[in-house]
Parts: structure tokens; C-alpha cells; sequence
């Protein structure tokens, strides 16, 4: 399953209304394992007991045999939970002999909620542990985006009891957000580029912006990114990482270095519920009409090809910044051609539903992507976003909407 899909799911079920954060917890796992795209089959949820020193057993449901009400595993024998704490998930060989009887030979875990500080270490709240027929890399991330989420929502639930409203404070983020953003439209050699974000509060956690690189200003950085959650905290993260960005861009720091170097700033940075997906290419003014590319989890940009009349979409080349510090990427490549159109957009695009719950979706997008292609990128993102806005005027669903189309005229 898609990264922010995964995510956004979670965040559904775990929205809803709950007596506790404990049923919170019951209804996202049992849901997940229900859900056959994300190919979970079963799970335990630890609850850390910090007098006892140890994990005690809070849920468990699938296929493997359970284990007996009350077993609790002391985090003394087990220094894995430590590692937790700083890797966040892991996956590994079961040693436990009780959990070996049991069938259960591999693990992989996940820290969810707030770290308890005990004699020297730190220890998450709850451990998420999920079983899967195939236990690697894919997982791993499924579950870094899972205990993500489920820590978001749990922070969430809590400050609901005592949320409080300061306009003031807001009306400053909202002024201080829309002096980072660049202006709308940009020239750069052989492209046309325009770019708009509609924040679905005041302030929003969607940015974009257009970062001239190199020597003699013969490279352009285009990035497009969305921080998990909404209002004033997404927003600050947006404004810091923009920020970020922008004193890197001085320092010509090459592609996957960037990306490196950004996500263990999200992750050190940040509360670690926060996350950001992330996408950025690199345009040069070379008659090739070469762009080189990395995605940390964002939705896949649409690149349109004028001579066939096609849209290729652009995978993700690696995870979402924040919940994995050591996390690798790549770079992908492709090449403009007069009339071509790269379009970047956010989550809130194409998830914005009607009042249905019918999403705008992937296909409507790309669909209207090469209806109106032949428009000018100013033209084109106008257009776009005012058929999503007229899609969803009756619906209930509303989230950041973000624009940016790369045109090569010549």
C-alpha cells in the first residue's frame, strides 16, 4: 500500500471516537489485519510498565497462538528495547524460549506513543509488533508509518481534553507561512513553472518552493512537501524545513546527501509522531532537458509526455522523512521535451472527497491532467485546482491543496 495511504488510513480509523486511547490502539491493529492490501496477519500490543520494568502484554489477535494474559517481558533481558527507543522499528530473531513455543521465531516492533524515561534509557509507551509471511524491508517502513500515525492520533486525543484556540498567535504563524513561499510563477532557461498552495485552515503543513543551485545559477531545485497533521504544528514543521532547504541550497549538497541529511534533521529535530513526505528535482539548463529526482514518500508526480500524449507517474525512492534516521534513497531521472509537463501535487488533491466520500482520486487527476495540458502551467494549475474545488464543494473532507507544473516551451 501506498506510504501516506497507509497513513491516512490509520488516521481514519484511529479519528473515530474512543473511550480510550487503549481502544484506540484494539481498533487500528484489529483493522489493519483485516485490511488484505497491507498483508499483516496478525499482532501484539505491549503496554510498557515502568515500576515493574518491563513490557506486559496488552493485546494480541491472528494467527499466531496467544500468549497468557499478564506475560510480560523485563526490558533488563531485553536490550533490544533500547535500540527501539532509538531506531524506532526493528525486526529481528525471536530468543525468547515461552515466544519461540509459540511460533513466533521473527519479530518486528515499533514504538508507539511517549517515551518513559527509566534509570538511563528511555522506553515507548506501547510496542507494536506485527506478523507478516514476508518480515523485511517493506515492513519495516509499514510499520515506522503505522506507529507514526497511531503517536500522532494518541497526542491527539489527549490535547482534545484541553485544546485551546489563540487567534492571535495563529494570525502571526499564517503571516510568517506566507512570507517563506515563493512566488507563484517562475522562469527558469527553457521552462515555465507556476506553483499555489490552499491551506485547508489558516495555516497548513503543504509547501513548495524554487531553489537556484549552483555556481552560476544554472540548476533549479524544485520540492514540493507536506508535514503530517494539520494547523499550527504542521505548519511550523513546513516552515522549518523549508528553511532547511533553503540554507542548503547554498552549499551545493548533492541529491541523496539532501535527502540524508534532511530526514535525520526531521527525525532529531521533530516530535517522532511528525513526519514529512518530500519530493526533490533538479532541473539544469542543458539541451537535454535532463531532471534528476528523489521522493521520500510523497504522492508520485505525473510527467506528461507531449509527442505520445502519455502520463508516466514517478514512483517514490525512498521512505518518509522522520521515522527511520538511517533510511537510504535514490535518484531516478527524466528528460523534458518541448510541450512536456511535470505536475507535483499533494495528498490533498486527490484525496478531497465529495459529498459522497467519493474521492477526486488518481485517475479524474490524470484524466484532467491531458485534458488540459495544452494550457500554460499558470493556466494548468488554475484550472486543476478549481475542478477539485468544484468536486468537492459539498463534501466533508478537506485537507492542504498544492499545485506545482514544470512546462518546457522550448
Amino acid at each position: 500500500m501506498d506510504q501516506k495511504k497507509l497513513y491516512k488510513l490509520v488516521e481514519t480509523i484511529a479519528s473515530r471516537r474512543f473511550k480510550s486511547e487503549e481502544e484506540l490502539l484494539l481498533n487500528v491493529l484489529g483493522q489493519i489485519i483485516e485490511n488484505e492490501d497491507i498483508q499483516i496477519t496478525g499482532g501484539r500490543i505491549w503496554k510498557f510498565d515502568a515500576q515493574r520494568g518491563a513490557y506486559k502484554i496488552l493485546y494480541q489477535k491472528g494467527n499466531s497462538q496467544k500468549l497468557a494474559e499478564g506475560f510480560e517481558l523485563k526490558v533488563a533481558n531485553y536490550p533490544v528495547f533500547e535500540l527501539i527507543s532509538k531506531e524506532r522499528t526493528i525486526l529481528g530473531d525471536e530468543t525468547n524460549e515461552e515466544l519461540l513455543d509459540k511460533g513466533i521465531f521473527r519479530y518486528s516492533a515499533s514504538g508507539v506513543g511517549l517515551k518513559i524515561k527509566l534509570n538511563d534509557n528511555s522506553y515507548y509507551e506501547y510496542l507494536l509488533a506485527l506478523n507478516s509471511d514476508i518480515i523485511g524491508e517493506e515492513l519495516r517502513i509499514n510499520l515506522n508509518i503505522i506507529s507514526t500515525a497511531l503517536t500522532s492520533q494518541i497526542k491527539q486525543w489527549r490535547y482534545s481534553k484541553s485544546a485551546h484556540s489563540l487567534k492571535a498567535d495563529i494570525d502571526k504563524a499564517r503571516q510568517l507561512q506566507k512570507s517563506i513561499l515563493p512566488e507563484h510563477e517562475y522562469r527558469f532557461g527553457d521552462y515555465e513553472i507556476y506553483g499555489i498552495t490552499n491551506p485547508a485552515e489558516i495555516v497548513g503543513g503543504d509547501f513548495f518552493d524554487y531553489l537556484e543551485a549552483g555556481e552560476e545559477r544554472d540548476r533549479l531545485g524544485i520540492i514540493i512537501g507536506d508535514a503530517a497533521s494539520k494547523g499550527v504544528g504542521a505548519a511550523a514543521e513546513a516552515m522549518y524545513i523549508s528553511g532547511a532547504l533553503r540554507m542548503a541550497a547554498s552549499f551545493e549538497i548533492k541529491i541523496v546527501p539532501l535527502m540524508r541529511r534532511m530526514n535525520q534533521l526531521v527525525n532529531k529535530i521533530f516530535e517522532d509522531d511528525k513526519f514529512t513526505s518530500f519530493f526533490y528535482g533538479e532541473l539544469s539548463n542543458h539541451t537535454s532537458g535532463l531532471f534528476l529526482y528523489a521522493n521520500a514518500g510523497h504522492n508520485p508526480p505525473l510527467f506528461f509526455k507531449y509527442e505520445t500524449r502519455e502520463v508516466e507517474v514517478l514512483k517514490t525512492t525512498g521512505p518518509l522523512l522522520g521515522p527511520a534516521p538511517n533510511a537510504h534513497y535514490y535518484i531516478e531521472s527524466l528528460n523534458f521535451s518541448k510541450g512536456d509537463v511535470l505536475l507535483l501535487f499533494s495528498d490533498g488533491i486527490t484525496e478531497t472527497a465529495d459529498s459522497n466520500f467519493e474521492p477526486f482520486g488518481d485517475e479524474r487527476l490524470i484524466e484532467d491532467f491531458k485534458k488540459y495540458s495544452n494550457l500554460n502551467s499558470k493556466e494548468l494549475v488554475l484550472t486543476l485546482l478549481d475542478e477539485v474545488i468544484k468536486f468537492s464543494k459539498n463534501g466533508l473532507y478537506n485537507d492542504d491543496k498544492t499545485l506545482v507544473a514544470v512546462k518546457k516551451i522550448n
